[in-house]
């Protein structure tokens, strides 16, 4: 009897393990990853410096720290611990030491952690440190009131704006806010300290921002190889809303006039870098003046010659970073394609391109004092790692894996590639991605996400703002698709979106609806909704009032942070080269483009349930937007709920914010499609 009983235990045990272990994927699983980026290889090759943020969600914030480890593999060590974060770490030129950003200031330490000490001490801040080659010197960015001359003065004007008890904005022109915040008059400028003295220089002096705005990407300055010169990225233009304009600058690390070197390019030129031997300075480059998704070109400049060269002249995808091998007559660059992002070489004397590294989504690519590569990775079910490879892709190997045994038992499926011709009889790409307990005997809803930009794409990489895999495992097949405008598939497909916002990329969308119900038979054709952000959107709002195709119809939508009246959307978003562009004038110049595409137009066939979420900081898409169109389904007696985050901007960061935005979202999904 009692082996009967030990055996019945045993068999209960069992089963509640697997049911555990078979437990679904959700946002709080979500905010557990751990966030590893920022790979920076010592010196010798041997080591590699990284950062690993965990989310702590009592706290409501990220807090990251940096570890190391070796080039071979192997263990890793943490060898910051303070209860702020230590982050952006960047090896000294003879390895001994490691700058990094702590509590808003730049920071050394020694290569194993030991004996921190602040370097700056800066009224605005100092951020990103980059070291001279020579390792005298590390220049980075901070904030200043223009019209200042010294630190005492910033700090005078820091500290009465903060104790004044008016807090009006004001301004005399145009991108007077960004993203989330107001100018109120400051400029990004980019520093260098002494570190024998601790003199801060400004190099950049003016009432411009070097660099300017980026929300990522190569950092926008470089030391050349002498470390006697600086090249930095600027834009003087006077109207900075309205143009896409910024030039490479270079300016003696003494200080000094400095001197503009693309002049004559009318769009983006950003992310300068020398070669290890000083010859070459190179940068990446938009050719089209006002258009934010023109191709990036890497260019090459020839400081003997004076001459500059598209190193990229017959290749039709974007560059988005590069780095130098140590010899400097190659370069490694990464471009996203067709879902991916593989790392490729072009060789400075003939410009002949090679992949190197075809699969996965990489990044962050370095190259140590060997030539090997090390970069991160990451896909659909894997989280950022770091990874290694030879100088010619061979022998890729994991060094990290810092997710691997918390995602194990989870079981995420792969992201599933699908195809399907849309407008004009285009092939349009996208993917599908299933619950981890998918059974294709049963009938599952459909989510249709919808990507913004639009000029962007749906990877096979990892996401936290609109993670699919929570959306899947919450009980629903994930269909993202990558229509006209997405990035990677060559540049007429990201071109064919402007001025046609609601034409083309709507066929693709649908036509890819009908096609992913029509071949699977799992799906539940009376219940599909389709969400987005941004662009995404706009298309929700667009698709509101024109939810009348034949083959299916959406039962619900999510219109996060979306484009809803093109007319005020220009008169109140702070990039206005982006409408200009995108609707070929302003609306009272040329209102045709601005009322054939907007969804007010359509408020009439609005029928379908939705949610409507925005942050209230969010400037990119201002929350006007989001409150025309709630108050519009209210008006038309359409189902609808607000949700308003007062502290977020275009995006939903903050982690208990994250969790009550997942949270919301599956609920009004469950509500309609369950």
């Amino acid at each position: 009897m009692k082996q009967k009983i030990g055996l019945i235990l045993l068999a209960l045990f069992v089963w509640m393990g697997a049911a555990a272990a078979q437990a679904p994927f959700t946002i709080q699983d979500l905010l557990q990853v751990k966030r590893v980026g920022d790979p920076q290889v010592s010196p010798d090759g041997k080591l590699v410096a990284y950062q690993v943020t965990a989310i702590d969600k009592a706290a409501n914030r990220g807090r990251t720290q940096i570890y190391l480890v070796s080039a071979n593999g192997g263990a890793a060590k943490q060898i910051t611990n303070e209860t702020g974060s230590s982050a952006g770490p960047r090896w000294s030129p003879d390895g001994s030491q490691i700058a990094f950003g702590r509590g808003g200031q730049i920071w050394l330490m020694n290569a194993d952690g030991s004996n921190a000490k602040p370097v700056t001490d800066l009224a605005m801040g100092a951020s990103d440190p980059l070291w001279s080659p020579n390792g005298k010197m590390l220049a980075f960015t901070s904030e200043v009131y223009p019209d200042c001359a010294d630190e005492a003065c910033n700090k005078m004007r820091a500290e009465k704006d903060e104790a004044g008890k008016v807090k009006a904005h004001t301004s005399d022109r145009l991108l007077y806010r960004h993203w989330t915040a107001w100018k109120d008059g400051k400029r990004s400028h980019v520093f260098i300290v002494n570190l024998e003295n601790n003199e801060v220089k400004d190099l950049t002096p003016g009432d411009y921002d070097a660099p300017p705005f980026s929300l990522g990407g190569p950092l926008d300055y470089a030391f050349s190889s002498d470390a006697k010169e600086l090249a930095f990225a600027r834009s003087t233009e006077k109207d900075e809303a309205s143009t896409t304009n910024n030039d490479i600058f270079t300016v003696p690390v003494t200080g000094g006039e400095a001197q503009r070197l693309t002049g004559d390019n009318k769009g983006y030129d950003q992310s300068p870098l020398y070669s290890s031997g000083g010859r070459y300075l190179a940068y990446r480059s938009q050719a089209t003046g006002g258009f934010e998704a023109d191709r990036w070109r890497l260019m090459l400049y020839d400081r003997q010659t004076k001459q500059t060269r598209d190193l990229t002249a017959k290749f039709d995808l974007q560059v988005e970073e590069f780095v130098f091998t140590p010899d400097g007559q190659m370069i490694y660059f990464t471009v996203g394609e067709r879902g991916q992002s593989p790392i490729y070489a072009v060789t400075i004397d003939d410009a002949m391109i090679k992949k190197v590294v075809p699969e996965g989504f990489n990044g962050d690519v370095k190259v140590n004092a060997n030539g090997k590569l090390v970069f991160t990775r990451n896909n659909g079910t894997m989280p950022t790692e770091i990874f290694r490879a030879d100088a010619d892709g061979q022998n890729v190997t994991q060094l990290t894996r810092t997710n691997e045994d918390f995602l194990k038992p989870f079981n995420l499926k792969p992201f599933e590639e699908t195809e399907w011709k849309g407008a004009g009889g285009a092939k349009i790409h996208g993917y599908l991605i299933k619950p981890s307990d998918f059974d294709a005997n049963k009938k599952y809803p459909l989510l249709v996400i919808i990507h913004g930009g639009p000029q962007s794409a749906f990877n096979n990489n990892w996401g936290y703002r609109w993670n699919p895999q929570v959306f899947a495992n919450a009980g629903y097949v994930v269909f993202m698709p990558n229509p006209r405008g997405s990035t990677g598939y060559g540049q007429k497909f990201v071109n064919e979106i402007s001025a046609d916002w609601g034409g083309k990329v709507m066929v693709d969308i649908k036509n890819g609806v009908a096609d992913v119900l029509k071949n699977n038979a799992y799906l539940d054709k009376d219940n599909i909704g389709a969400a987005g952000a941004s662009y995404g959107g706009y298309a929700v709002n667009w698709l509101l009032g024109h939810n009348d195709d034949k083959r299916f119809k959406f039962k619900t939508f999510v219109s996060h942070a979306g484009v809803y009246n093109l007319t005020s959307m220009y008169g109140v978003t702070e990039e206005i080269w982006f409408a200009e562009w995108e609707f070929k004038g302003n609306p009272w110049d040329n209102p045709k483009l601005y009322q054939k595409w907007s969804p007010n137009q359509f408020v009439k066939n609005f029928n379908t349930p939705t949610l409507v979420i925005h942050g209230e900081l969010d400037y990119r898409v201002p929350i006007g937007e989001g409150l025309q169109l709630f108050t519009a389904l209210q008006k038309r007696g359409v189902e609808s709920k607000l949700i308003v985050f007062p502290d977020e901007g275009h995006w939903i960061l903050k982690p208990q914010n994250s969790e009550f935005w997942y949270t919301n979202v599956l609920d009004w999904f469950g509500k309609h499609l369950k």
